[in-house]
Parts: C-alpha cells; sequence; structure tokens
C-alpha cells in the first residue's frame, strides 16, 4: 500500500515500459481505495492522457523525494496531456476525486513508493 497519511492506497505498480502504457484502459471500476503507480526510472516530465481509458481519473505527479508536485483530474476517452510542473519519478492514479474528498494537496507526502 501506498500511504498518504492517513490515507491509504492498494495500488497495481507499472514500471516497465509496456506496463506503464497499458495503464487502467482496460477497468470498468476502480475501488476508492485502489490506483495504479507508474515508476519511471528517471525524473521527468512524464506526461499522461486518457484516449483508451474508459474512467475519469485524478492524478498526482510524485518527485524524486515522495512529495505530490502537480495534482490533475483528467477525462475518459481523451487525447488531452496532463503534464507535471517539474520532474517527477512516479504518478499515481485514482478515481476522479478521491485525493479531492480525502484532502490530499500538494506537498503531501507519500510514504511506500518503491526505489
Amino acid at each position: 500500500p501506498l500511504l498518504v497519511r492517513p490515507h491509504a492506497f492498494e495500488v497495481e505498480v507499472a514500471a516497465a515500459p509496456d506496463a506503464r502504457g497499458r495503464c487502467l484502459m482496460s477497468g470498468t471500476h476502480l475501488p476508492a481505495d485502489g490506483g495504479m503507480l507508474f515508476v519511471f526510472e528517471q525524473p521527468g516530465r512524464h506526461c499522461f492522457w486518457m484516449r483508451d481509458t474508459p474512467l475519469p481519473l485524478s492524478i498526482a505527479f510524485i518527485d524524486s523525494t515522495g512529495r505530490i508536485a502537480s495534482l490533475a483530474d483528467m477525462q475518459p476517452r481523451t487525447e488531452t496531456l496532463h503534464c507535471p510542473s517539474t520532474a517527477v519519478r512516479y504518478a499515481l492514479e485514482v478515481r476522479q476525486g478521491e485525493f479531492a474528498r480525502r484532502d490530499i494537496k500538494l506537498r503531501a507526502q507519500v510514504d511506500g513508493l518503491p526505489r
């Protein structure tokens, strides 16, 4: 689990390039405490889109120290790019609105990230 105190998310990890490309495209349901964590080899301005994803999602871009650097809501089946404001090493996708519902904001610390 990933912890954004006091909240926990059970996530699937996508660390390989082919796994990152699959993301949550095939899912039609995501539990409130579920998500997908994208892990990149190097920090960068890694952008996301939702072309083949049927669910509305929220994304947290997380820097190498585990702090949330940017947040965005993403609409299903769109090609709008969502990019972090700075270099990040991780991205966490959850059901749209979960960060807001849990009052998770910029600079929040995320614990349990793989190194």
